[in-house]
């Protein structure tokens, strides 16, 4: 998932390259799958890396996670963390650094710039090696959407292949995590991997000392906040537009575990410094605390004193808390321009740069599949009343905003059955629970559709089958209707949910509103007591058009006939009360002034982005609403078929039209 999926895709178009100097590349089912992989780097000296939106995917994967990190590793194993805290994430607000904590794991943090980032990369694999110890290296948003180059060395087939382990395999019952090994792995943690990863960390100097080397106060930031701090420097006149300063500052591009010898020798000669460590708790700063305390350095260690207990660590954010801290310890350094007089107050929102944006909540692309499956449920509740609706991760999860305002819960990716099983026990009420293509593969099929057939649940689940794993960029996957080298794909839905014991099953096209209206009334109110499930199909529309457009102008180019389906919405048949636009919510669906000078409610439009899925008038229809909407095709380098028929058309729409024409005058309404 976001921000480091694209991580996949570039590897899966390179796989010729990697096959070729012998690395093996999946796209696993899970991100435990993937944790689980890393067993190949426990007892040979055999690199693994995997990667995964963080802290939902870490969660995931945490049995495995912990069981590596107690056995430890020969080969290097990299953990590479989409680190989704922030503005832009779409998950619950946590960090990684806790579970790294929790297990041991090294944790590092890299400056947002390219070389610094593939620095860590590199030095995080041997670090791993050095210490025998699982290495995760988080990136964040913002770093995921940098731009620039760095040099990069020849690839390099490793030293030790799998084909070799496979010849001479190699068991070592200290690795495995089971007593009384299990014992004895916290005992090394402390004793032999925590040392050699300070000492390795220390000799090739992963954390940098940055900005002056004199000053009576200091910052100590994370390294992947670095840049937002040197933008908050550059607002306050401290540093440059290539980050140049006099502020002494140690950048922990390793946030776990610590350098103690560097942080003290840091804070030696100042009288306070200030952690930019963003979120909660401050590990950071109590660590630094403690340990200054310890040793009786009379450095005050400042953080969340001046900077918000929680939330992303914006420029703006970081601009305020940092001339705060300046202004309160640093009499020395003038602030340009002048810092707000407003006193700063620790949680206090900073107040947003521009004024008066509307509100405009996450939605669905145009024409997606998933549209149609939320206004037929919105109908099939006027009819039968409210239902409690068990939401899924995905980009069905939209449903929950307006205009739909769908869903009672969300727990997790292919959760969505298993979020509903509480209900399992009530026979007269039945639930609706929401799930995708990807999480039923995910998690879904055994937590939510095993689940339910073992606990003879007599609710309703309706799968979003769209052919990808949609959310996280399109990814294919075991139902993909697409052929994929080296993949097998084209496995069914509905099969994998038979063969669980699901007897109620029925499969219908995504976009027939009035069908799946029908087929909803049905699994509410049979007499057929057990699990019922709904495959809702219909390619994401997002990746069809990607595919199509493409082909469709090059046969355009090539002089061939082409025909493409729009619509459009009859401003004189409108009678602008929206309810098309309440159903819908598609971003092509708006509104324009209305024509007619008597009338002052805007009507509907469909503008430009329409790419003729049809939901505004599959709507219309099943809602019976206002007639209104029509569809056009428009065809590209046309014959002399088409041409004959549209002289034919207008010439006959032209002579029925006079004819109205007359006929008004004769009455006298003209």
């Amino acid at each position: 998932g976001s921000p480091i999926s694209h991580l996949m895709d570039v590897l899966s178009d390179s796989q010729p390259i990697l096959q070729e100097l012998g690395v093996h590349f999946e796209t696993s089912a899970s991100e435990a799958t993937a944790a689980a992989m890393l067993a190949a780097s426990v007892n040979y000296p055999i690199r693994g890396a995997v990667t995964w939106k963080s802290v939902v995917g870490t969660n995931v994967a945490s049995d495995a996670l912990a069981n590596i990190a107690s056995g430890g590793v020969t080969g290097g194993a990299l953990v590479i963390i989409g680190e989704d805290y922030g503005e832009g994430s779409s998950i619950m607000q946590e960090r990684t650094h806790a579970f790294a904590m929790k297990s041991q794991i090294w944790l590092l943090d890299p400056r947002p710039e390219l070389t610094a980032i593939v620095t860590a990369v590199e030095k995080g694999f041997e670090l791993s090696e050095a210490s025998n110890t699982p290495v995760m290296l988080e990136l964040r948003v913002r770093a995921c959407h940098l731009y620039g180059s760095f040099t990069a060395k020849d690839n390099q087939c490793p030293a030790f292949s799998l084909q070799q382990a496979l010849a001479a395999p190699r068991r070592d019952t200290n690795r495995i995590v089971l007593p009384p090994a299990n014992f004895l792995h916290e005992r090394e943690k402390i004793s032999q991997r925590w040392p050699a990863a300070i000492d390795f960390i220390k000799q090739h100097k992963l954390n940098e000392f940055l900005g002056g080397t004199k000053g009576k106060t200091g910052l100590i930031v994370q390294g992947g906040l670095y840049n937002s701090l040197m933008r908050a420097l550059a607002l306050l006149g401290l540093a440059d537009e290539y980050g140049q300063t006099d502020i002494p500052i140690y950048c922990m591009n390793v946030t776990y575990p610590l350098i103690n010898d560097e942080i003290k020798g840091f804070c030696l000669d100042k009288t306070s410094v200030l952690v930019v460590e963003e979120g909660q708790p401050a590990f950071i700063e109590q660590a630094v605390s403690a340990l200054l305390n310890n040793d009786k350095i009379g450095c005050r260690v400042l953080g969340k004193t001046y900077l918000p207990l929680a939330g992303e660590y914006t420029g703006q954010v970081l601009k305020e808390g940092v001339a705060a801290f300046l202004r309160a310890s640093a009499d020395d350094i003038i602030l340009t321009p002048p810092a707000d007089n407003e006193p700063f107050e620790p949680g206090r929102p900073v107040a947003p740069v521009l004024a008066n944006i509307p509100d405009r909540p996450a939605g669905f692309c145009v024409g997606c599949p998933e549209r149609p499956i939320f206004s037929a449920i919105k109908l099939i509740q006027k009819e039968l009343g409210e239902l409690h609706i068990s939401c899924d991760i995905g980009c069905h999860l939209f449903s929950i905003l307006p205009p739909f305002n769908l869903g009672n819960t969300t727990m997790g990716y292919g959760l969505g059955w298993a979020g509903a099983s509480a209900f399992n026990g009530i026979k007269d009420r039945r639930t609706i629970s929401i799930m995708g293509d990807g999480g039923f593969w995910h998690n879904g099929l055994t937590s939510g559709v095993g689940n339910a057939v073992f606990n003879d649940s007599d609710h309703v689940l309706i799968v979003v089958d769209n052919g990808y794993s949609a959310a996280t960029g399109g990814q294919d996957i075991l139902s993909s209707r697409a052929m994929v080298r080296g993949r097998k794909t084209n496995n069914p839905i509905a099969r994998a949910v038979a063969g669980m014991g699901v007897e109620w099953i029925r499969e219908h096209y995504s976009y027939d509103i009035s069908g799946l209206q029908n087929i909803l009334r049905e699994a509410l109110t049979t007499t057929f007591s057990g699990p019922k499930v709904i495959i809702a199909q219909a390619e994401c529309m997002l990746n069809k058009q990607r595919r199509e457009r493409p082909l469709l102008n090059e046969r355009r180019k090539r002089g061939e006939r082409t025909s493409v389906r729009r619509f459009g919405v009859d401003a004189d048949t409108c009678t602008g009360d929206h309810s098309c636009i309440r159903l819908s919510g598609c971003p092509s669906l708006t509104l324009r002034d209305n024509p007619d000078p008597l009338r002052d409610d805007p009507v509907a439009y469909v503008d430009q982005d329409c790419v003729g899925c049809g939901v505004c008038g599959e709507n219309a229809h099943a809602a019976i609403l206002c007639p209104s909407f029509y569809s056009v095709d428009i065809i590209d380098n046309p014959t002399l078929w088409d041409r004959a028929k549209d002289k034919f058309r207008t010439g006959l729409i032209t002579g029925l039209s006079r004819l109205h024409e007359r006929r008004l005058r004769r009455s006298g309404a003209l």
